[in-house]
C-alpha cells in the first residue's frame, strides 16, 4: 500500500512538471504564407489609333518598264478589337496612307506613239481582321474594301489624252504580327496586297491589273479602360 502511495504521488509531480517545461521552450515562430499574384491576361478589346510607316512596290501592270519602282509610303489607322474568346480576336480597321510617288511616265511597251503616267498619291482600306493571341502577341489576317488616290493619262500621237478605263476601288487582303509590349502600346508589322482589277488603255485596247504590294511597321495606342483581364482559378 505504501508503494502504491508513493508511485501515486511520482505521476501526479511529473505531470505538474511537464506544462512548466512546455512553457520553457521558446514559441514556434509563425510564417505567413506568400501571397498568390495570378498572372494577367492581355486584354485586346477596345478601340486603338496609330500609325505606320512602309513600302509600296507595284505589280507589273504590263503596260511600261517603269512602272514597277518602290514607293515611301506612311499613314495612320485606327479600329476596334473584340477578344471574343481567350485566344480569339476579332476587329475592324480603317486605314490611309500617302505615298511618295511623284508619277511615272514611260512609253507604252509596243506602241512607242503612246506616253502612260500614273501617279499614285495613296492606298486607303476599310477591313475586317481575326487575331489569335497569346500573351502580349496576335497573329492575324486581314481583308475587305480598298480605294486609291491616284490619276492616270495616255497621252496619244497627236499629243492629246485620251481615255484610260479604271477603278480606284478594289480588294485588300493581308496578315501581321501584333505585340502588346504594354497594356495600353502595341507595335506591328505586316504585309497587304491591294488590287484594283483591270486597267485598259482604250484605243490600243491593252489592258492589265493594277495591284500593289505593301510592307508596314506600325504602333498602336489602345483605349484600353478596362485593364488586362486577371485569370479565375
Amino acid at each position: 500500500m505504501k508503494n502504491f502511495l508513493m508511485g501515486t504521488v511520482a505521476l501526479i509531480a511529473l505531470g505538474a512538471s511537464v506544462p512548466a517545461m512546455a512553457a520553457d521552450l521558446a514559441a514556434r515562430p509563425y510564417t505567413k504564407a506568400p501571397a498568390y499574384v495570378a498572372a494577367p491576361i492581355y486584354n485586346w478589346t477596345g478601340f486603338y489609333i496609330g500609325g505606320n510607316v512602309g513600302g509600296a512596290f507595284g505589280g507589273g501592270n504590263g503596260f511600261t518598264g517603269g512602272n514597277n519602282g518602290g514607293k515611301f509610303m506612311g499613314g495612320l489607322q485606327g479600329g476596334y478589337n473584340w477578344q471574343f474568346a481567350p485566344n480569339w480576336v476579332f476587329g475592324v480597321e480603317a486605314q490611309y496612307d500617302w505615298t511618295s510617288n511623284s508619277g511615272n511616265t514611260a512609253l507604252v511597251n509596243g506602241f512607242p506613239a503612246y506616253t502612260y503616267s500614273s501617279n499614285l498619291k495613296g492606298l486607303g482600306s476599310v477591313t475586317g481582321r481575326l487575331g489569335y493571341t497569346w500573351g502580349p502577341a496576335m497573329l492575324y489576317a486581314k481583308g475587305g474594301y480598298a480605294f486609291s488616290d491616284r490619276s492616270r493619262t495616255l497621252v496619244g500621237p497627236a499629243g492629246t489624252a485620251v481615255a484610260v478605263n479604271g477603278s480606284s476601288d478594289g480588294y485588300t487582303v493581308g496578315g501581321g504580327l501584333e505585340y502588346l509590349f504594354t497594356q495600353n502600346w502595341s507595335g506591328n508589322i505586316e504585309y497587304q496586297y491591294y488590287n484594283f482589277g483591270k486597267t485598259t488603255l482604250a484605243p490600243i485596247a491593252v489592258s492589265a491589273t493594277s495591284e500593289q504590294h505593301t510592307v508596314k511597321a506600325g504602333l498602336n495606342y489602345h483605349f484600353n479602360w478596362g485593364g488586362p483581364v486577371v485569370a479565375k482559378y
